[in-house]
């Protein structure tokens, strides 16, 4: 395991729990010391050792080989590198997002396209050139990206069901973007609202989070990205297409985390999340996409909407007042939540039925009991990367691939137990609800599944 963070920690025991190997099996590698307590409580050797681009191969060499598995949970260490490492010794591979080398996020000598995760995901996806045949290298598997890719498929199947559409299982990408298509889903959000909150309060220069805070402030720093979708007909002012790879998505000349979005969750009902940049956004409107010949005739607008906790959000308003400059300190919120739900979905918007939420709502009690080391928001994430895990051991021979191209099933069974109450949720919300009421507002009506309605300005 290359890092060690909330998730590294959180996975641990998971792994002891269902995958039959001895701790001494298991060697951490870190940059620091955060996760040392943990690995020596469960017995797990552990070594600080930051990984550069210049002693990563000597480092890891020595204990990876024919059959062995490279977990990467670590941050400024570039995934693409460490894929091709273990393409190169026969090691197996899962990460839960693609890591450029440190600075890789805010590097201006690189253009917003190139540091964006369009950029990084096509890097990774390159490794496939010459043939996809090796060891499986399973990108991207956490929650989001990762969990949320077969919450969508569990979604379509439900929607069909209940939309009277008969179907049956697809099994290859060109009948899952077909029955996307069939259904008339415009638009999918990742959309999340995290209501843990904690018996110590944010204080002045600390970013807190529930999840990895350097994770969270790179993501975050990133330009904005999303899937475009064939039924958009308005051009942002500040958006930029890519001149390489896919063409599945576009991105904004601004931060993420400085770019808000009207979205919907069952027990939250309307808020504004940050348009984030995940893989999922890519990965989901790339898989969905259907063509006839060159030309696109159906994809879905798709992107994270996200209202992390509550003093997650007062950290990054004070990120964003220090020109995205990070605070002197930070908290990962663990031992210290008194309360709150983590609740995780993908929202399906455009069909005949409106609006359709499917995933995940787990409390902090629940995920309490179902697993030391973790809180409502890693659970979600080290439950699907056990599942990933699992999945690679099961299919090791799949080469690089994204979890849109995996069995939704599969990941499902193993997830679920974890994954507090998983509930499909209909909705006659739109972005449209109560708008213009307090002052007049541009808002398009005769479409309200337009990116620029669920747009905040």
């Amino acid at each position: 395991m290359v890092g060690c963070g909330s998730i590294g920690q959180g996975v641990l025991p998971l792994i002891l729990r269902h995958i039959g190997m001895e701790p001494s099996q298991i060697t951490i590698v870190n940059s620091d010391e955060r996760g040392s307590r943990v690995a020596a409580e469960m017995g797990v050797t552990y070594i600080v050792q930051p990984l550069t681009r210049e002693n990563f191969r000597d480092v890891l060499s020595p204990m990876l080989g024919q059959g062995d598995f490279l977990l990467n949970l670590s941050v400024d260490v570039s995934s693409v590198a460490l894929i091709a490492f273990c393409r190169d010794v026969g090691a197996l591979y899962l990460d839960t997002c693609v890591e450029p080398w440190l600075g890789g996020y805010t590097d201006t000598s690189l253009s917003a396209s190139q540091r964006s995760n369009y950029g990084l995901r096509e890097s990774a996806l390159a490794l496939r050139e010459g043939g996809n045949s090796g060891p499986t290298a399973l990108i991207t598997h956490g929650a989001n990206p990762g969990l949320v890719s077969h919450f969508v498929k569990q979604a379509l199947l439900n929607l069909a069901n209940d939309t009277g559409v008969v179907t049956t299982v697809p099994t290859t990408r060109a009948e899952w973007g077909a029955l996307a298509q069939t259904l008339s889903v415009k638009v999918i959000h990742i959309a999340e609202r995290d209501t843990q909150v904690a018996n110590i309060p944010k204080e002045r220069d600390e970013f807190v989070n529930t999840w990895s805070v350097d994770g969270f402030v790179g993501e975050g720093c990133q330009p904005a990205e999303l899937g475009w979708g064939t039924h958009e007909t308005v051009w942002p002012a500040d958006a930029r297409r890519h001149d390489f790879g896919s063409g599945a998505a576009i991105y904004l000349e601004r931060p993420g985390a400085s770019t808000r979005v009207r979205t919907w969750t069952p027990l939250e009902g309307p808020f504004h999340g940050f348009l984030i940049t995940h893989n999922e956004s890519i990965s989901i409107a790339d898989y969905y996409t259907v063509k006839n010949g060159d030309e696109v005739a159906y994809r879905p607008t798709v992107h994270y909407a996200y209202h992390p906790a509550d003093d997650a959000v007062l950290s990054v308003h004070e990120l964003a007042g220090k020109n995205w400059n990070m605070q002197s300190r930070t908290r990962l919120m663990m031992d210290e939540i008194i309360s709150g739900t983590d609740e995780l979905g993908v929202l399906l918007m455009g069909h005949a039925n409106g609006a359709y939420w499917y995933g995940s709502r787990l409390t902090i009690e629940e995920a309490r009991s179902l697993a030391p080391y973790n809180n409502a928001t890693s659970l979600q994430v080290t439950a699907a990367v056990l599942a990933g895990v699992i999945w690679a051991m099961e299919n090791p021979d799949r080469g690089v691939i994204e979890p849109d191209a995996i069995d939704h099933d599969r990941i499902l069974e193993i997830t679920k137990p974890y994954l507090g109450e998983v509930v499909g949720v209909y909705s006659d919300w739109t972005p449209l609800l109560d708008r213009g009421v307090l002052f007049p507002e541009a808002v398009d009506t005769s479409e309200p599944w337009l990116f620029g309605n669920f747009r905040v300005v």
